[in-house]
């Protein structure tokens, strides 16, 4: 494969065209000390068969990959099927990008209008949009959403969503506020879960949401019926924000809960985390027609033509930010194309008992570390509610970090410690299950924490 397409003859051509008579000629304004004297020292080119032998030899260098890893805080490992793999290599899908004139790109809408749906029957709220970049930047722009519905500035933020989204949110407010402190923080109680008391507590007549994690970053589920009627009393938001869309299988969904607006990351449900990002942002919302006005996004809908046959066109795109600019309702100029079309075969081909299925493994697997860990000498299970696939334990020894760092040399990833958010959470560490995890890597996972300090 030849990876610069220009023939000398072309390249000939294109230097007469701008009057240089050679390459040399045309980088002449590039001064001498900015420039490689001599062409690089370069291997001699391989052949594919012995590339790729040396690209496998190159991964094979690579710790991470064969390590058994125990991460959550946001990004899940599930399991990707095959025949979704094969069915996002056809040309017609293996794209990210958005056209700009829809109606002739039926099969791309109809995937965008499937995925739509998807995403509200998981979220439990009549209206989705075509995904956002991801989940944090998701968030943030639901907060100016619900700040545009009842214009209010000031978000009551709980301190149960994840660190870094919180401080997504505070970026993309700063300067609207100018400077102004108009995101308030509400921490979560020590096991995990979301003081509802404070947040309502917290709710004035200022407010213009409530952004709460369901479930918890640190794992625990909470009911939210008396926190959305608070929130409604004070004419507010109610936001929810789920990083683990598998919990979702098993638990009420936010519109269940009352939430006016529910956000939540597709990662688990499209993409490994070794794709690195974005992720692919899942955006409902409650169907008044003063609500949909303010959705970031677009919105696939479905019609028919004059013959009468089905068709799908954008039925609403308000993020036109280079027509709109400061009056767009968003400012991101891209959705998770690629993303949200894995997203949508692989839950088209688990359907809804595959999805069950998937999220009862999650939730069996993570019940049986629990109870494996809690009978170790020197840990314990940070409180005791309700948790999905995420749990929060207290160490031997004292300092989270330092057992992961002894865990890896044994190729185990054992999770996230708590003390790079907090200090206080410093003894405590972050794991999550998904359906991947054998029993036998379990296991493996209890005997290295035993075994620690060895």
């Amino acid at each position: 494969m030849r990876y610069l397409p220009h023939t000398p003859e072309e390249i000939q051509s294109m230097l007469q065209a701008v009057d240089k008579s050679s390459l040399d000629e045309l980088f002449d304004a590039i001064g001498d000390d900015a420039r490689q004297p001599e062409p690089l020292k370069l291997e001699p080119a391989l052949h594919e068969a012995g590339l790729m032998t040396h690209i496998q030899q190159l991964a094979g260098r690579n710790r991470a990959a064969g390590m058994v890893s125990f991460l959550g805080a946001g990004a899940y490992d599930h399991g990707f099927p095959l025949a979704a793999d094969q069915l996002l290599l056809r040309s017609e899908l293996y794209t990210a990008y958005t056209p700009y004139q829809p109606e002739v790109a039926q099969g791309t809408l109809q995937i965008v209008f499937e995925f739509q749906t998807i995403v509200s029957e998981i979220l439990g709220l009549p209206v989705a949009n075509a995904s956002m970049y991801d989940a944090s930047t998701g968030l943030a722009e639901a907060v100016l959403m619900a700040r545009r519905l009842t214009k209010r500035d000031r978000a009551v933020v709980s301190g149960c969503v994840h660190p870094d989204y919180a401080a997504t949110i505070e970026t993309y407010v700063h300067e609207l506020d100018q400077g102004a402190k108009t995101v308030v923080g509400v921490p979560a109680d020590a096991d995990g879960t979301s003081s509802i008391a404070a947040l309502i507590e917290a709710i004035d007549e200022q407010t213009a949401c409530v952004v709460v994690g369901y479930p918890s970053f640190y794992g625990p589920l909470t009911e939210l019926t008396d926190l959305a009627e608070a929130a409604h009393e004070k004419g507010a938001k109610l936001i929810t924000l789920t990083t683990e869309p598998y919990a979702l299988a098993l638990v009420e969904p936010p519109g269940a809960w009352g939430a006016d607006i529910a956000v939540a990351e597709g990662q688990p449900l499209s993409l490994p985390p070794q794709y690195g990002g974005p992720g692919v942002g899942l955006f409902a919302c409650s169907g008044e027609r003063k609500v949909l006005q303010q959705l970031p996004g677009r919105v696939c809908g479905e019609t028919t033509d004059q013959k009468g046959k089905r068709g799908y066109v954008l039925t609403l795109a308000t993020r036109e930010q280079h027509i709109r600019r400061e009056r767009a309702t968003s400012n991101i100029c891209t959705n998770s194309g690629l993303g949200a079309t894995a997203l949508t075969i692989k839950m088209c081909l688990l359907g809804k008992r595959g999805f069950i299925e998937t999220a009862e493994q999650c939730l069996a697997k993570a019940e049986y570390l629990k109870a494996q860990i809690a009978a170790l000498e020197g840990y314990a299970l940070v409180g005791d509610t309700r948790t999905f696939n995420e749990l929060m334990v207290t160490v031997r020894g004292g300092d989270a970090t330092a057992l992961v760092e002894a865990l890896t040399e044994q190729d185990i990833i054992a999770g996230l410690p708590l003390g790079r958010f907090e200090s206080a959470r410093k003894a405590q560490l972050l794991l999550a299950v998904t359906e991947i995890h054998t029993r036998e890597q379990l296991d493996q996972l209890i005997g290295a924490l035993s075994n620690y300090p060895s």
